[in-house]
C-alpha cells in the first residue's frame, strides 16, 4: 500500500509554505489553516491505515511511514503552536502513541522509524495535557520503559526513550505509575558520577527524575530506598569535577531532585541525616558570585530553607504587647481571618501583593449582582439622628457674623500669619528652597500667577528638576555643608558646642518628655539649659510647625499605654531636602546572600550572640550611656518596636508590635535608635512582617532622621539604607495563636544603614511619620494663618474615638462677600466636596498628601480662590487617630480594619466611622451630597499615584456578564477626574486606575458612599510608598514634598472638573478668565478633555511589578514548578534530528562507569 500522490505533495507544500502562515492577510491565513487541517486529517488517516497491515519486511511499509512522519514533523516545526493543538483535537497522540506501541511489541523494532517517532511524540505530548494518561491505557508507558532498558548500553536510542519518559512524567499520576514499574532504578542506573561520555543523556535522565519526583509516592518511595544519600554523593562528585561548570544543568537537575523530596518531612529528615544543610550550604557558597550558577544557586536556596526547621517568633505571644478594653473587643489573641488588602486592582501588585491597596483578584470576586449594583439600600439608622449633624454645617443656616473666625490667646494673629499663607505645596518649593518657588504669591496684577502656570511652564521644569536630582543622604549633606554650616550656609558652630557640650544628654534631647516645659527634664541643670538653647538657636523656620504648640497637643493626647515621650522628630519639625533621591538600585544577589547568612546562623550558632537589648514584654539589662550594643526605644506617639535582640556586634533583630487587640498586620515601625559609632554599617532584620512582597524589593528604602542633623540645622527625614531585601522567612506563629492561621508566614526586611555621628540619636521609619499630634498642631495653625478676609475655615469634632481623642472635622470655604441676602444665598447654596484619609494608621503617606490639600486650600493662589467661593470643602483628615496614635499599621483599637465597617458601622464601636457615614448621608438627605468623595490611601506594592472608582458596566465587563448591561444606563462622568489627574499631576498615572466592585470591597467607604449615598465620582487615592516608574518623577523616590504637591494638583483637578462639567456657571468661567491667564486654562480645558494620554511626557505604565529575578519560592508544594520549557526541548529535539549525536561514536562500547562516591 502506498499514499497517494496527491496527498503525500499537498503535505509536503504546505508544510514549506508554512512558515508564513502568521503574516499575511487574514483571508491567507484562514486558507492556510483549513490546507493544514485538510493535510493532517489525510496524514492521520493514512498512518492508522498503515499500521493496520503494517509488515516492516515490506521496505515500501516503512518508507510510506517514515514519508509521514517527515511530513508532520516539518508541519509541525514551522507556524504556530495552533498546529500542534489541531493534531491534538484531531487524535494525533492516539496515533502516535498506537504506532508507537505497535512497532516496539514487533520481535526486532525498527529505530529508523521509532527515533523520528519518539521525536515527535515528545514535541506533541509537552502539548497534550492528558497525553499521560493516554499513554497508560495504550499501554506506552510499559513499551518505553522495556525499550529503555534495551538501550542502556546505546546512549542515541536512550536519549530519545528519555525525551518520551519526560513528557509522560509531566503527569504526576503517570508519573507515579512509572515509579511503581521501576522508573527511578532505570534512571539512577543512567545517572552516573562524574564523565564526560554520555552527557547529553545523562542530564536528559537527571530531567525525567525530576519530574518523577513530583509524584509524592515517588519522593516517598526514594527516601525509602536511600536515594537521598545518592542524589547528594553524586552532585557533590559533579561539582567538585566540573570546575569548568560545563555541565550545570546536570547538577541543577540533581537538585532539582532533591528539591521535591524534600517537599515531604522523611525527606527533609532524610537529607538533614546525611548532612544535606553543610553540603549545600557550602556548594551554594562557592556558586553565589557566579551569574552561570543562578539555576544551581537557586534551588539549592530552595532546598536550604525548605530543610531549615521552622521555628516560633522569639515573642512571648504573637498578640499585641498592647490592650484596651474596648467595647465589643474580643481580646483573646487569636487571630482572625486575614483581611483582604486593599489593593483595589493591591495587588498585593506587585500580586506580589500592599496599602489601601486592592489586590488584583479572580473574575469571580467582581460583583455581578444588578440589585446590588444599582439598588440603593435605606437608611442604616432611625431618620431623625441625622438632626445632630446640622450642628457640623453651621455654613447652611449661621450669619456672618456668627461665622467670624475665633484666635485662641496663645498665639497672636502677626505672629501665625508668618505661618505662610502664601505656602503652596510644590515638589519644588518646600523649606530648603522656598524662596524659589513662584507658586501662590499674590500680584498686584489682574491676572494673578497660580498653580496652573506652574503645572504648564513646569512640566519641562519639573522634569529638568527631577532630572538632577541625586541621592541626597546625611554623609553627603556632611560633605556638603560642612560641621560648621547648615544647608542655608548659616553658622552653627554655636549649635556644635552645644551639642558637645551636652553629648552626655543627647537621649534626653532626643525623646522629650512631654510635659509643659522644656525645662521640667528630670536632668542636670546643664542640660536643661543646653536644650532651651537648642530650642531658641533653631536655625531654620518649618512651615505650619512649632514645638512648643506640638507639645501642648501631645499632652492631650490619649494613648493605650500613656506614652510620656514625644519622638523628636515630630517635636522639632521635619523640613523635606532640596532634592529628590533616586530609587535604591538592587545588587545582585543580596537576597542570596542574605538567606545564606540566616543558614550559617542555624548551623554555626558559637558567633551568636542572641542577646535582648530592648523589649515590651520582659525585662533586660538597661544599657549604660557607655556600652557595646544599640540602645533602642519605641514609647512614643506613632512608635512601633517591640524587641530588639542583638544577634552580632553589628547586626540586630528587631520585631514589631502587632496592631492593639489583634496578632497580625506587622508592617508599619518606628523606633529611636542611638549609641551608634559612625561609618559603621550597622545591619536591622525585621522578622515578622507579613506581607507577601513589598516595594522595599523594588528600590524603596525606609526613612531615617538624625538628632545631631537637625540640631546642625538639617531636620529632615531622608531615605537610607543599602542592601535591602524583603523575603520569607522560617518562622511561624506561635502554637497558642495558630489557630485561624494554619499556614501563615512571615517575612523579613533586612536593610543596613550607616550612621553620620558617633553616639547620635537617630529614628527610623517605615515611611515619613505624620502623627495625630502633628496633624491637632497643623490644625491649629493652619487656623491662626489665615486671613479672615477671604478664608472660612472652622475646625470641629466629629466625634470621640474609642481612646478619647477628638476626630477633627474641617470645613473649608470662602466667606459671602457681604451680609445681603444674594451673597448669604450663594455661600448657603455651594456644593460639597468630601475628603478623608488616614483610616489606616500605617499609610502616613495619605496624611502628607492631606497636608497639602489643606495647605493649598487656604492659601491665595487665584485657584486655591476660586474652590472656596464655589465649594464647601468638608475634610476629616485622620479617621483613626487611635490607630495613629499607638502606632497599628492598619487597624482600631478593637483590633479591626475601619475601612471595612462602612456598611453597617455601629457608634459605640466605630465611631469616626458612624459618624463620617452620617454626615454624609445628612448631606445627601438635604440635597447637597457631595460632587466628589475621595479617601486617600497608601499603597505598598505599586508605584505612582493612582484611583479607584465605582462603574457597574465596567465590572459586569469585566466579568464577561451581559445580563442588563446593554440596557444599563450610567454616568461616565467617574472617569473625568483621574482623565485631569493624568494631564496634570507628575505623580499620576491613569494607567493604574480602576473602576471595578468586588464583593470583597462591598463594606469600604469608596463602595458604600457610591452605592448607599449616590456619589457617582466616589474614589480611593492610592500613593505608593515608593516612588514613580512614569513621568517626571521616573526613578525616584516620593519625599513628603512631593506627596504634598499630589495633594495640591488635586485640588487643582476638581477646578478644572467644575469648569468642564455642563453645570459650571458662566460667573466661575468668567471669573476664572479673568483671575488667571487666558491662555493657560484655554491650553488645559483642551488638554485634559483629550481622550487619549500624553505619550510624549509619560512612560510605558508598568501595572505591577514583576516577580522579583532572585526570588525565592518556599512553597511546599512542588507542583509549584513552572511548566516545562516547549522551547528547551524542542530545541534539544531539532539539534538531534538534524546531526549525529556527539556521544554516538563511542556507541558499542558500553558504559565505563565509576562506582558512586562514598563519603
Amino acid at each position: 500500500m502506498e499514499i497517494r500522490e496527491p496527498e503525500l505533495k499537498l503535505c509536503k507544500i504546505h508544510g514549506k509554505s508554512a512558515s508564513d502562515d502568521d503574516k499575511g492577510s487574514q483571508d491567507e491565513n484562514v486558507e492556510i489553516l483549513a490546507t493544514f487541517a485538510q493535510a493532517t486529517s489525510v496524514l492521520l488517516h493514512s498512518l492508522s491505515r498503515y499500521l493496520s497491515v503494517l509488515s516492516l519486511q515490506n521496505s515500501s511499509d516503512k518508507a510510506s511511514i517514515l514519508a509521514i512522519l517527515q511530513v508532520l514533523s516539518d508541519l509541525l516545526s514551522v507556524g504556530t503552536d495552533r498546529r500542534i493543538y489541531y493534531m491534538i483535537s484531531k487524535g494525533g497522540s492516539e496515533a502516535l502513541l498506537q504506532t508507537l506501541v505497535d512497532t516496539a511489541r514487533s520481535p526486532s523494532p525498527d529505530y529508523d522509524i521509532l527515533l523520528p517517532l519518539f521525536r515527535l511524540m515528545a514535541k506533541v505530548g509537552l502539548r497534550d495535557k492528558k497525553f499521560g494518561q493516554k499513554a497508560l491505557e495504550l499501554e506506552a508507558l510499559d513499551v518505553t520503559l522495556i525499550l529503555a532498558r534495551k538501550n542502556l548500553s546505546h546512549s542515541h536510542n536512550l536519549l530519545h526513550c528519555l525525551w518520551a519518559l519526560r513528557v509522560f512524567a509531566s503527569s504526576v499520576t503517570t508519573g507515579a505509575m512509572l515509579g511503581i514499574n521501576g522508573a527511578m532504578e532505570l534512571l539512577f542506573k543512567v545517572i552516573s558520577p562524574y564523565t564526560r561520555k554520555h552527557t547529553r543523556t545523562i542530564r536528559a535522565a537527571t530531567e525525567v527524575l525530576a519530574a518523577l519526583l513530583k509524584s509524592k509516592s515517588n519522593s516517598r518511595r526514594a527516601v525509602n530506598r536511600g536515594f537521598v544519600t545518592s542524589l547528594l554523593r553524586l552532585h557533590q562528585d559533579w561539582h567538585s569535577h566540573d570546575v569548568t561548570d560545563t555541565y550545570v544543568l546536570i547538577r541543577h537537575g540533581l537538585l532539582l531532585c532533591l528539591r521535591h523530596i524534600v517537599t515531604l518531612r522523611s525527606g527533609r529528615e532524610a537529607f538533614l541525616a546525611a548532612n544535606g544543610m553543610e553540603t549545600l550550604f557550602s556548594i551554594a557558597q562557592t556558586c553565589l558570585d557566579k551569574k552561570s550558577m543562578e539555576p544551581v544557586t537557586s534551588v539549592a536556596l530552595q532546598i536550604l530553607r525548605q530543610c531549615y526547621p521552622e521555628s516560633p517568633l522569639p515573642l512571648v505571644t504573637d498578640t499585641s504587647a498592647y490592650t484596651f478594653p474596648a467595647p465589643g473587643s474580643t481580646s483573646s489573641g487569636l487571630p482572625q481571618a486575614p483581611p483582604e488588602e486593599d489593593f483595589e486592582d493591591d495587588g498585593e501588585e506587585e500580586i506580589d501583593k500592599d496599602s489601601d491597596v486592592e489586590a488584583v483578584k479572580e473574575d469571580d470576586d467582581l460583583e455581578t449582582d444588578m440589585n446590588k449594583l444599582s439598588s440603593k439600600p435605606g437608611l442604616d439608622r432611625p431618620e431623625e439622628e441625622l438632626a445632630q449633624y446640622d450642628a457640623m454645617c453651621p455654613e447652611l443656616s449661621c450669619s456672618f457674623e456668627e461665622l467670624e473666625p475665633k484666635y485662641g490667646d496663645d498665639l497672636t494673629l502677626k505672629d501665625t500669619l508668618y505661618a505662610s499663607r502664601n505656602h503652596v505645596p510644590s515638589a519644588a518649593s518646600q523649606c530648603f528652597n522656598r524662596e524659589h518657588s513662584s507658586w501662590g504669591r499674590g500680584s498686584e496684577d489682574t491676572v494673578h500667577t497660580s498653580i496652573l502656570d506652574t503645572v504648564k511652564s513646569g512640566k519641562s521644569r519639573i522634569q529638568l528638576f527631577s532630572k538632577q536630582r541625586h541621592l541626597t543622604n546625611v554623609n553627603q549633606s556632611i560633605k556638603q555643608n560642612g560641621l560648621g554650616i547648615d544647608s542655608s550656609g548659616h553658622d552653627t558652630s554655636g549649635i556644635q558646642a552645644s551639642l558637645e557640650e551636652a553629648a552626655c544628654d543627647i537621649e534626653s534631647i532626643s525623646c522629650p518628655r512631654i510635659t509643659s516645659s522644656f525645662s521640667n527634664f528630670p536632668e542636670p541643670e546643664e542640660s536643661k539649659e543646653a536644650a532651651e538653647k537648642l530650642l531658641h538657636t533653631h536655625p531654620k523656620h518649618i512651615p505650619f510647625h512649632d514645638p512648643h504648640l506640638y507639645m501642648a497637643h501631645a499632652m492631650r493626647t490619649r494613648s493605650a499605654v500613656g506614652f510620656e515621650m514625644m519622638a523628636f522628630p515630630d517635636f522639632w519639625g521635619h523640613c523635606p531636602p532640596p532634592t529628590a533621591q533616586p530609587m535604591l538600585n538592587r545588587k545582585w544577589g543580596v537576597q542570596r546572600i542574605k538567606i545564606l547568612e540566616d543558614v550559617r546562623r542555624f548551623l554555626q550558632q558559637s558567633d551568636v550572640i542572641n542577646k535582648v537589648v530592648f523589649s515590651l514584654d520582659e525585662p533586660w539589662p538597661v544599657q549604660g550611656p557607655v556600652s557595646d550594643c544599640l540602645r533602642f526605644d519605641s514609647k512614643f506617639e506613632s512608635g512601633n518596636l517591640r524587641k530588639a535582640i542583638q544577634v552580632r556586634e553589628f547586626e540586630y533583630d528587631l520585631l514589631i508590635n502587632a496592631d492593639v487587640n489583634s496578632s497580625q498586620h506587622q508592617q508599619w515601625f518606628y523606633f529611636k535608635v542611638s549609641g551608634m559609632r559612625a561609618a559603621t554599617p550597622y545591619r536591622f532584620n525585621v522578622l515578622n512582617c507579613e506581607k507577601p512582597n513589598s516595594q522595599f524589593n523594588y528600590g524603596m528604602q525606609p526613612t531615617l532622621y538624625s538628632v545631631k542633623e537637625a540640631l546642625l540645622g538639617r531636620p529632615a527625614w531622608i531615605r537610607t539604607g543599602s542592601e535591602i531585601c524583603y523575603y520569607k522567612n522560617h518562622y511561624r506563629p506561635n502554637a497558642a495563636t495558630m489557630e485561624g492561621a494554619s499556614g501563615k508566614r512571615y517575612y523579613t526586611l533586612t536593610f543596613a544603614v550607616t550612621f553620620p555621628h558617633n553616639e547620635d540619636a537617630c529614628y527610623l521609619a517605615y515611611h515619613y511619620p505624620y502623627t495625630y499630634s502633628s496633624l491637632m498642631t497643623h490644625l491649629e495653625i493652619l487656623e491662626r494663618s489665615i486671613d479672615p478676609r477671604q478664608v472660612y475655615f472652622r475646625q470641629d469634632s466629629l466625634c470621640q474615638t474609642l481612646g478619647g481623642n477628638p476626630c477633627p472635622l474641617v470645613t473649608i470655604t470662602a466667606f459671602p462677600e457681604s451680609n445681603s441676602a444674594q451673597h448669604l444665598e450663594q455661600f448657603r447654596c455651594r456644593p460639597y466636596q468630601v475628603i478623608t484619609a488616614r483610616v489606616h494608621p500605617g499609610e502616613s503617606n495619605a496624611s502628607w498628601v492631606m497636608k497639602g490639600t489643606l495647605e493649598f486650600l487656604i492659601s491665595s493662589d487665584p485657584v486655591a480662590k476660586l474652590l472656596r467661593e464655589n465649594f464647601v470643602f468638608k475634610i476629616i483628615p485622620m479617621l483613626n487617630p487611635d490607630g495613629v496614635i499607638n502606632g497599628n499599621h492598619r487597624c482600631s483599637l478593637r483590633g479591626e480594619d475601619l475601612n471595612r465597617q462602612w456598611l453597617l458601622p455601629q457608634a459605640h464601636l466605630q465611631p469616626t466611622i458612624y459618624h463620617a457615614k452620617g454626615l454624609l448621608h445628612y448631606l445627601s438627605s438635604i440635597g447637597r451630597g457631595p460632587v466628589v468623595f475621595c479617601d486617600f490611601h497608601g499603597h505598598s506594592q505599586k508605584k505612582n499615584v493612582f484611583l479607584y472608582g465605582c462603574s457597574m458596566k465596567e465590572t459586569l465587563w469585566q466579568a464577561g456578564c451581559t445580563v442588563g448591561g446593554a440596557a444599563l444606563l450610567e454616568d461616565v462622568s467617574y472617569r473625568m477626574l483621574p482623565k485631569i489627574l493624568d494631564k496634570l499631576a507628575p505623580a499620576f498615572t491613569m494607567s493604574s486606575c480602576s473602576f471595578l466592585v468586588e464583593k470583597s470591597r462591598a463594606s469600604t467607604a469608596r463602595v458604600v458612599v457610591w452605592r448607599e449615598i449616590g456619589v457617582s465620582r466616589s474614589y480611593t487615592m492610592e500613593s505608593s510608598y515608593c516612588g514613580c516608574n512614569q513621568g517626571p518623577y521616573q526613578g525616584l523616590q516620593f519625599g513628603t514634598s512631593e506627596l504634598e504637591e499630589m495633594g495640591a494638583m488635586f485640588c487643582l483637578g476638581l477646578f478644572i472638573l467644575e469648569l468642564k462639567s455642563a453645570s459650571c456657571s458662566h460667573e466661575l468661567l468668567a471669573q476664572a478668565t479673568t483671575m488667571l491667564n487666558a491662555d493657560v486654562l484655554d491650553h488645559y480645558l483642551q488638554r485634559c478633555g483629550s481622550s487619549s494620554s500624553n505619550s510624549n511626557s509619560r512612560s510605558t505604565e508598568v501595572d505591577d511589578e514583576p516577580c522579583c529575578m532572585e526570588e525565592i519560592n518556599y512553597s511546599a508544594d512542588s507542583s509549584s514548578d513552572p511548566e516545562p520549557n516547549f522551547t528547551e526541548l524542542d530545541r534539544q529535539i531539532q539539534e538531534c534530528a538534524f546531526q549525529k549525536d556527539e556521544e554516538e561514536k563511542e556507541e558499542g562500547t558500553g558504559w565505563r562507569r565509576r562506582s558512586i562516591p562514598q563519603s
